[in-house]
């Protein structure tokens, strides 16, 4: 059986962008190295609401991001000077290291002819030994992400490695990331080689051990867990996890296995040592002044990859 049980909540990205946020979670911080999870969409747009989902220039420190996407197109820009349309089945890994800046705009006037934006984004924790390394962005394309389809399962290797498969995704630690879909009555089951692992479902309902999970809940097992599910109807999943590193602290948009390293995050943005993007300059996300919350505690993260 799952060891816990994470049902998705509502927060927003912008003004007119709402997410089911799934990680972090109160009683479970990260799986693996995965610190934060959300998922946006499905996004019905009009004409007089898209520039106002766009996310403005924000930064990060210590992780990656993960930009995943079903359906729809966003506009990825950075402080290295990256300009990155993403597409569905792609991916966008964009590693903070030492700090980086990025937005994400939605400028595709075909959008509201295609009519849907659904997008998953992620963080990655990254091990203390390359917390500090310079950014890094890779846009990978479809035919670089491998995918199986067999016997009622059809799926694609994010990052990472799982039953035999993976790619060149570049990543610092131990994990697996996968986007999965199954035919009603399909059973199958996580990898079983990584110490924390968790099943998402995105759209559709599976039964584990004779219970019924639907979409917007996270099934969180541990290595001794049995994790075989059954699809209750055509389902869409994402699989993901790895081995567990450090405690890490989260504020904003920043991680970090040091509080002191997230308070000097935190003094470079307000001071502007953090570049904006080049070609995307003109305005950013301020640092949050936190005014209402109890000492010590810290605002909620933002889902801003």
């Amino acid at each position: 059986m799952p060891e816990l049980i994470i049902n998705a909540r509502e927060a927003a990205i912008s003004a007119n962008l709402g997410v089911k946020r799934i990680l972090p979670f109160r009683k479970k911080r990260m799986v693996g190295p995965f610190i934060f999870m959300d998922h946006a969409g499905p996004v019905d747009f009009q004409s007089n609401l898209i520039s106002s989902m766009d996310v403005l220039p924000h930064p990060h420190i210590g992780l990656s991001t993960v930009t995943y996407l079903f359906g729809g197109q966003v506009t990825h820009r950075d402080g290295l000077g990256v300009e990155q349309i993403i597409r569905p089945g792609e991916v966008n890994w964009m590693t903070a290291g030492k700090g980086i800046s990025h937005s994400e705009r939605f400028e595709d006037p075909e959008l509201l002819e295609k009519g849907t934006l659904e997008m998953l984004q992620t963080w990655v924790a990254l091990p203390e030994k390359v917390e500090e390394m310079d950014p890094e962005f890779t846009n990978y394309k479809p035919e670089e992400l491998p995918t199986y389809d067999d016997k009622g399962v059809w799926m694609r290797v994010i990052a990472g490695e799982a039953y035999g498969l993976s790619n060149a995704v570049k990543t610092f630690s131990p994990l697996f990331y996968l986007h999965v879909k199954l035919d009603k009555n399909t059973r199958f089951d996580l990898p079983k080689n990584y110490t924390e692992r968790a099943i998402y479902i995105a759209k559709g309902s599976i039964e584990v051990r004779g219970r019924t999970y639907t979409k917007g809940q996270m099934l969180v097992f541990s290595k001794k867990d049995e994790a075989i599910m059954l699809a209750k109807e055509t389902s869409t999943l994402m699989l993901l996890g790895g081995e567990p590193l450090s405690e890490r602290f989260i504020w904003w948009n920043f991680v970090s296995s040091s509080r002191e390293r997230i308070e000097q995050a935190k003094a470079d943005w307000k001071a502007g040592r953090i570049i904006l993007p080049p070609t995307d300059n003109k305005e950013f996300v301020p640092l949050p002044e936190d005014k209402a919350r109890p000492a010590g505690s810290s605002p909620e993260p933002n889902p801003l990859s």
